[in-house]
This record gives structure tokens, C-alpha cells and sequence, in this order.
């Protein structure tokens, strides 16, 4: 195995124990927590094969094959010494486990889930103006964006959806800079750099797929003054977003921003029927409103 297939293993593996355990690092997940999520993938390719009406017993993986093959014989191995010679590990096998989690193949997984995001291009600086850290060091968490597709035609109504994307923002340890990444539809992921000046926050994001480069802007009035309360939770942001569209037109939009719980965040954009139970009421009653939500750009 080449140092580069060691990397895409390892980002199937650190994905995996956050998917399944919402561990950051495989290195944090026990023997017994790879067979649990074995078991979780086993009854995933189950599933996949009686949906398919495919007749043929599903080609199952054993109890330890994470732990023992993947951690143990490879991972492992090759950080204890990096001059061993590692065997590739069976590709179907790989490619079976992402396919159940919603990509064509192995090949399709690491594409997608690329980290080499290039936050030197995003630049929201303004001379002579101090960034309020105090603001920006309580937007640092997990958070949940929500926003309207409305269909062209009113006789759609029905098909009306909420798109919830996934996101984080957090300091770099490097730089100071704040930074914010970002789940999108078809796994592409966004990243941005977040900044804020008095009562104002602006975001710029991007895409590590295709050029779509998106600007937020959102103001909490008197957020100074509600910032010397020890107290004072910041639970919700709306955004005025904007974006340039494939065809080259700007597309502005309206957003909320809903702080998350860490514990129970999941990492993925889902879209949502309109009448979804699983879109908070506040939010809801702001989408719905598209008089005042919904910007006209053509």
C-alpha cells in the first residue's frame, strides 16, 4: 500500500467511527465499538439487497473484519513502521460498505470527502476595523442551516422541501482565523472563513467540487450589550445569503442558522417534505412566510 491508499483508509475509518459514533479519529473507538458498527453496515447491506429483491445471500462482512484487517493489519501496522510492506485491502469490500452509505463506490467516497479545502483563496478582510472575537468565539460550535426550495410553479405546492445542511465553525489553532465547513447535497462539501465587526457577522464559502462561491450576512442588534450578560445564549442567526448560479446569475436567499447539540449533530444535508416533523416550528413559521423571505432575483 502507498502512503496516499493509507489516507483514503484512514478517512473511511475516521468517517465511519463519526458516522456511526460521533468519534472524531479511529483511534478512539474500542474492538468492541468496530464490531458494533459492523453489525450496524450488516443489517445497512440487508436492507440494500431485500429492497434490490435480490435472491442471492448478501455478501456479509465477518465481526472483526474492521478491527482485525483494516485497524490491526494495516492501519496500525503502518504507523508503528512506516517502511512496512501493506497489501491493498479488498476493494469490493471498501466499495461494498460506502455504497450502503450512499456512494457509487470506493473511488466515489474518497472524491467526495476530500479535506484539501483552500481557505487561502477566501479573504473578508476590512482595514482599520477590529474583528469582534467575543461574538465570533460564541459562533465557534455545530449548527444547522435551513432553507426553502420553492418549486417555479404554484401548483407544485406540495413538493415545497427544506434543505438542512450540516456545518461547523471553528478556530484554527494556526491562524486565529475563524473557519466553517460546511455538508452539502450529493456529499459535496463548503468551506468558508467566518468574520464579524460590530454587530455583524459575514461568511464566505466555497466549494471543494465547483466553483459556486456563496456570501452570508447576518446582524444581531445590540449583540455588545447582550454579550456582558455571562448568561446569554446565542441559539439562532439569520442569514441573507447569495450565491452565483451555474447559469451566472446571482441568487439571493434567506437562511436560519440553528446552534446544535454536538452529541446528537448529524453531519449530513437532508432534505425535508415541508410538513416534516422533523423541522422545528420556529423555523418552519420563518420559511413560510416567503413574502418576506424570498428574494425575487430574476
Amino acid at each position: 500500500m502507498k502512503k496516499e491508499d493509507i489516507l483514503h483508509l484512514e478517512k473511511l475509518m475516521n468517517f465511519l467511527s463519526m458516522h456511526f459514533l460521533k468519534k472524531n479519529h479511529w483511534e478512539d473507538v474500542t474492538k468492541t465499538e468496530w464490531s458494533y458498527i459492523v453489525a450496524e453496515l450488516n443489517e445497512l447491506i440487508i436492507k440494500d439487497n431485500t429492497e434490490k429483491s435480490i435472491k442471492k445471500e448478501p455478501e456479509i462482512l465477518g465481526s472483526n473484519y474492521l478491527y482485525e484487517h483494516l485497524i490491526i493489519n494495516k492501519l496500525k501496522k503502518y504507523y508503528q513502521n512506516k517502511t512496512t510492506i501493506l497489501s491493498k485491502p479488498n476493494l469490493a469490500k471498501l466499495s461494498l460498505i460506502v455504497r450502503v452509505l450512499g456512494y457509487a463506490n470506493y473511488i466515489d467516497f474518497i472524491n467526495s470527502n476530500t479535506e484539501a479545502f483552500n481557505f487561502n483563496d477566501l479573504r473578508i478582510n476590512m482595514n482599520n476595523a477590529k474583528q469582534n472575537t467575543l461574538l465570533l468565539d460564541r459562533l465557534v460550535g455545530c449548527w444547522y442551516s435551513y432553507n426553502r426550495n420553492l418549486p417555479d410553479n404554484i401548483l407544485q405546492a406540495k413538493e415545497d422541501r427544506i434543505w438542512r445542511s450540516a456545518m461547523e465553525i471553528y478556530k484554527s489553532e494556526t491562524s486565529d482565523e475563524y473557519f466553517i465547513e460546511r455538508s452539502g447535497g450529493d456529499h459535496h462539501k463548503y468551506f468558508g472563513k467566518v468574520t464579524a465587526y460590530s454587530d455583524y457577522v459575514f461568511i464566505i464559502m466555497n466549494s471543494n467540487t465547483f466553483i459556486r462561491q456563496r456570501h452570508f450576512i447576518s446582524r444581531i442588534k445590540d449583540i455588545n450589550e447582550k454579550l456582558k450578560n455571562p448568561e446569554y445564549k446565542l441559539f439562532e442567526l439569520h442569514f441573507i445569503s447569495t450565491c452565483i448560479s451555474f447559469n451566472q446569475e446571482p441568487i439571493a436567499l434567506f437562511e436560519i442558522f440553528q446552534k446544535a447539540e454536538r452529541k446528537t449533530f448529524i453531519s449530513d444535508s437532508i432534505s425535508f417534505p415541508i410538513d416534516s416533523d422533523e423541522i422545528p416550528q420556529s423555523i418552519l413559521r420563518q420559511l413560510e412566510d416567503t413574502e418576506a423571505n424570498r428574494i425575487d432575483y430574476r
